[in-house]
């Protein structure tokens, strides 16, 4: 990594910067190498789960539930309250269509029916 050298037009990634990297003393390396450790334990234990030849029980990734925990935490309804004015529009928009189109339905079929009534001549429909 040292001799990374950034592109001419790019600049260089934070991560690569090595005064970030170089000047680590004892303390930092040896937490950072027992990081790595944990990490490396449990990525052997979940591959030994996965690729177990007949699995006992579901495999289970601790740091998907926490993340899916976390997401759905305090985000259930990120950008909806419900108040009076969202309530009449909900109503507007779902619950009025309906019999608006049950009205229109209603007559049309009643007016048909009356025609048919009175003697007038059903018009030609393949429909109905």
């Amino acid at each position: 990594m040292a001799d990374y050298r950034a592109a001419p037009l790019a600049s260089r990634p934070s991560t690569l910067d090595p005064a970030e990297y170089v000047q680590l003393n004892a303390e930092q390396r040896r937490a950072q190498g027992e990081r790595l450790a944990i990490r490396a334990r449990l990525k052997l234990q979940y591959l030994r789960q996965l690729n177990q030849p007949d699995p006992a029980h579901l495999i289970e990734d601790p740091a998907l539930s926490r993340w899916v925990y976390a997401r759905t935490l305090n985000h259930i309804y990120p950008n909806f309250r419900p108040s009076p004015k969202t309530s009449l529009l909900g109503f507007t928009c779902g619950v009025l269509p309906l019999f608006f189109w049950y009205y229109i339905f209603k007559t049309d079929r009643d007016h048909k029916e009356k025609m048919i009534k009175e003697g007038m001549e059903r018009p030609f429909s393949l429909s109905s």
